[in-house]
Formats: C-alpha cells, sequence, structure tokens
C-alpha cells in the first residue's frame, strides 16, 4: 500500500492548495494536519509549486503526503519525484503522465467526466479518478457511476465540494473529495483553515 493509499484511508480528504507561496508552505500545511487533512496537494499552476513541495516534504514528510496537481507533461512528473512529491493528480487524462506517475512509483489521478474516460483511464492504471468539475456532477452523477465502478475505486469529486455538502456525496458514493478554495485561498487565516478542516473530516465521516 503507497503512503497515498494508507493515509487516503484513515482520512479521504485531499487539500488542493491552489497560489501556495513556498515561504507559507509548512505553515498552511501544519494548520491543515492539526485540523486532520493530512495528504496536500500544490497545484503547478501555484508560484514556485515545486519548492513547496519540496519544503513539505522535507519538514512534514513523517506524518502528511504532499503532491501536486495540474499535472499535464510527463516531465513534470520527474520533477515532482525529485522533490519528494508522491502523487500526481490532473484536471484530465493523459496515458502519458499516467505512465511516467507508475515508472516512478507515484499515484495518478487523472481528472475524468465521463464514464467513457474514467475506465480508460483506469485500463491505463489509475490509482482513483478525480470527477472534475464537481460542479457539474453532483451527487446524483456519483450514485450513477458507482452503478458500474466497483466500490473499491476511489472517486474524488473536485470542484464546488465543502463542509456542507461532502456529506451528501459520500453518501452517494464519493471516497472522498478534493477540497479546494473553500478551505484554502492565498491569505486564508491559518486557525480558519485548521476550523475548516476538522469540519471537513467530521463531515466525511457521516459515509
Amino acid at each position: 500500500m503507497s503512503k497515498f493509499e494508507d493515509i487516503f484511508s484513515q482520512v479521504p480528504l485531499v487539500a488542493i492548495l491552489r497560489g501556495l507561496k513556498p515561504e507559507e508552505a509548512v505553515d498552511v500545511a501544519s494548520a491543515l494536519i492539526e485540523g486532520g487533512i493530512r495528504i496536500m496537494e500544490v497545484p503547478l499552476n501555484s508560484p514556485d509549486p515545486f519548492d513547496s513541495i519540496e519544503r513539505i516534504a522535507k519538514q512534514l514528510g513523517t506524518v502528511a503526503c504532499v503532491g501536486a496537481g495540474t499535472v499535464l507533461k510527463p516531465a513534470q512528473v520527474e520533477q515532482l519525484k525529485d522533490r519528494g512529491g508522491e502523487f500526481v493528480v490532473a484536471p484530465n487524462f493523459s496515458p502519458d503522465v499516467g505512465a511516467a506517475a507508475q515508472k516512478l512509483g507515484l499515484s495518478w489521478l487523472p481528472g475524468v467526466y465521463t464514464p467513457t474516460e474514467a475506465f480508460a483511464a483506469l485500463d491505463a492504471g489509475a490509482d482513483g479518478l478525480k470527477l472534475f468539475p464537481a460542479e457539474l456532477c453532483p451527487p446524483a452523477v456519483i450514485r450513477a457511476f458507482r452503478a458500474v465502478i466497483p466500490k473499491q475505486i476511489k472517486l474524488l469529486p473536485v470542484g464546488g465540494v465543502d463542509a456542507s455538502n461532502i456529506a451528501d456525496y459520500v453518501k452517494a458514493g464519493a471516497s472522498g473529495a478534493g477540497i479546494g478554495s473553500s478551505l484554502y485561498r492565498p491569505g486564508t487565516n491559518l486557525t480558519a483553515i485548521t476550523t475548516h478542516a476538522k469540519a471537513l473530516v467530521e463531515n466525511v465521516k457521516l459515509r
């Protein structure tokens, strides 16, 4: 079992830290850990994302799992591995990115929106599926996906999921969720991050 899978099995939440700056990376990650969330994704369209990933991995890697989001090219997967990242998330399904992640032993969660994309990604070795954008993928759609996708496959809606609706998603069959701007955006107070993280953890336990 990979580190990602181990931590995900305990608390199935991924904090998406879009816009994170390296100088605040450890403080934000620590606030999330205090709130119970230990999987963190730094999208590659953030400022100096590999620097942030490396700082979190080096200082908090014994308790947290950090990876990259918006990974679009195989070369980025190699950079991620070199900086201590442990999983790859993308908004799309790219077989080349998936092959690079598998070659380097990283967990891979591509973005899909249709059953056709989902099964193509699973056939290519995806470790889980990012259902994106979740604003267009309400709980009823999750329920429909689960009619054909085995329960053990990770389904993570991303986009528009927060503490107020995550329980509806997990009851419909989502494995957990990726949480973005409702949990973190540049300038968010650290105490607020911890408080929201705790609320998400409590609500995801309702599954």
